[in-house]
């Protein structure tokens, strides 16, 4: 992949480099995404009873927001316009198929929409057709031999529908934390998110994986025999996603990050200004596209416009993460 001029000029590396190494210049991907309805573990919610399906669903998901916290992963706090299923509306079924078509309120003032999908048989399963029981938060289906339970989101995520609802991004933050505070709702920042927002939005969690390949005449200092103990291994990954975060925060969130006091700004400007010199970086290119989202692939923010990807130069200067915007690359013409 070719990209057009960059936001700040990229070094030639030099083989000959002294003190920290040759220069290094950054192309970060996002390898995995998932989202989780941080609503539903926010607050003080009850344990949820894993002998029933929408209990096993939500014991799930806690399994995983834990497990994040164990890895150097990123999170964007997300919020859309609230939506429940409308328990009191009609479930309705095509003639002849499994088109099934669910009642919605959505926003605030709970209006009346629906969206319709097409099942597909489980293998376990021995009804042709199955029982639809809805919460506001869950749909179930039986279908004997198992029972599926699917929230709100991620029918609205993973079915075709014509609803215009946007993803805005709020928060951008790091997975890995000792007490494993994200799966639990207990994390400051996103608990005063929750607060300022749950009256109109729903708040998910994007948690992503992200692949960074570096371009340095010495090579990948991951593959480098200095960080083949488990340890240093962690604290240079842990760098990465440092520098990937706050360039991150400032084009979604803007060069103020209102979420972030001055004491929290002037620390990382200290740390970044630290972090650069100590790699030796002169750039990094971010790509955010996620193939894997369904219908929560486009992102916004209050800064940013819609996109479904976003392609991000970026560099550090005086202790800031600088980003430039860059056009997708253009297509291949058809031969």
């Amino acid at each position: 992949m070719t990209f057009p001029e960059l936001a700040a000029p990229t070094s030639q590396p030099c083989s000959e480099q002294s003190g920290p190494g040759a220069p290094q210049s950054w192309t970060v991907s996002v390898a995995n995404a998932k989202y989780h309805w941080y609503d539903l573990v926010a607050g003080f919610p009850q344990a949820p009873d894993i002998r029933d399906p929408i209990g096993r669903y939500q014991r799930r998901m806690q399994f995983e927001l834990e497990a994040a916290s164990a890895q150097r992963h990123l999170f964007f706090a997300v919020i859309r316009p609230r939506v429940r299923f409308d328990i009191k509306g009609a479930v309705q079924w095509g003639f002849f198929s499994l088109k099934l078509t669910l009642p919605l309120l959505m926003g605030a003032d709970e209006a009346r929409e629906s969206i319709t999908i097409e099942l597909k048989v489980p293998f376990a399963a021995t009804m042709k057709k199955p029982t639809v029981t809805l919460t506001p938060n869950f749909v179930t289906l039986n279908w004997g031999g198992l029972i599926e339970a699917f929230s709100v989101h991620d029918i609205l995520q993973n079915y075709a529908h014509a609803l215009k609802i946007p993803s805005k991004v709020v928060h951008v933050g790091q997975t890995r934390d000792d007490d494993a505070r994200l799966g639990k709702g207990r994390l400051p920042a996103l608990q005063r998110l929750h607060a300022q927002h749950s009256g109109h939005f729903d708040t998910l969690l994007l948690v992503q994986q992200l692949e960074v390949q570096v371009s340095c005449a010495d090579g990948d200092p991951a593959g480098a025999a200095r960080n083949a103990d488990p340890v240093a291994a962690d604290a240079l990954q842990e760098t990465r996603m440092e520098l990937i975060e706050a360039a991150l925060v400032s084009y979604f969130e803007g060069a103020s990050a209102r979420s972030r006091t001055a004491e929290q700004r002037t620390l990382r400007a200290a740390r970044l200004a630290a972090l650069q010199a100590q790699h030796n970086l002169t750039q990094y290119t971010i790509d955010l596209r996620y193939e894997d989202a369904g219908r929560y692939n486009y992102l916004c923010s209050e800064h940013v416009a819609s996109a479904r990807q976003h392609l991000l130069s970026c560099f550090i200067a005086d202790g800031q993460a600088m980003v430039a915007p860059l056009p997708p690359p253009a297509k291949p013409g058809k031969g």
